[in-house]
């Protein structure tokens, strides 16, 4: 693949099914549920509000020369008290198995990191499963540090 003819671009409403193909498939490699029914409007609607609100999440879509989706990263935004700056905090970063090692990944967190420097964010953070060792090379790879003293906590409600 080559890297420039890759266009990443932020996704729109219409692309919603497409987002939503991507976290199935996320969802299907961490054997884990996908979006139900109610969940995927509540991603169309968050995401994409139509009363013109702060959207909760913004989507990002790589694509080659033909326009097919080979990517996708979804954001949101922290705030960093220390640095008294937001972060962008990545969600999910999805390409296709056929697309994997073809520089759709870093370029789509190549252009992340562009964007979060040019919008005044502080830093970038995620979590990768500590199973999952291709991201986890890849992360590395990228630069990324991994946060040993720190730990991820959840309460689901």
């Amino acid at each position: 693949m080559d890297r420039e003819k890759l266009i990443i671009r932020r996704a729109s409403r219409d692309d919603a099914p497409t987002v939503i193909r991507f976290l199935r498939a996320l969802a299907d490699y961490e054997h884990l549920p996908g979006p139900d029914e109610e969940g995927q409007l509540r991603l169309l609607e968050h995401g994409w509000p139509v009363d013109n609100s702060v959207p909760k999440f913004r989507a990002w879509l790589a694509e080659n020369e033909e326009r097919a989706c080979l990517g996708c990263a979804i954001t949101t935004e922290n705030y960093s008290t220390f640095l008294s700056k937001p972060t962008l905090y990545l969600e999910d970063l999805i390409v296709l198995p056929e697309a994997r090692r073809q520089g759709v990944g870093s370029a789509l967190l190549k252009y992340l990191m562009k964007l979060a420097k040019k919008e005044g964010y502080g830093r970038m953070e995620w979590v990768v499963l500590d199973w999952n060792n291709p991201a986890l090379d890849f992360y590395f790879h990228m630069g990324a540090s991994y946060l040993p003293e720190w730990r991820c906590y959840r309460i689901t409600l």
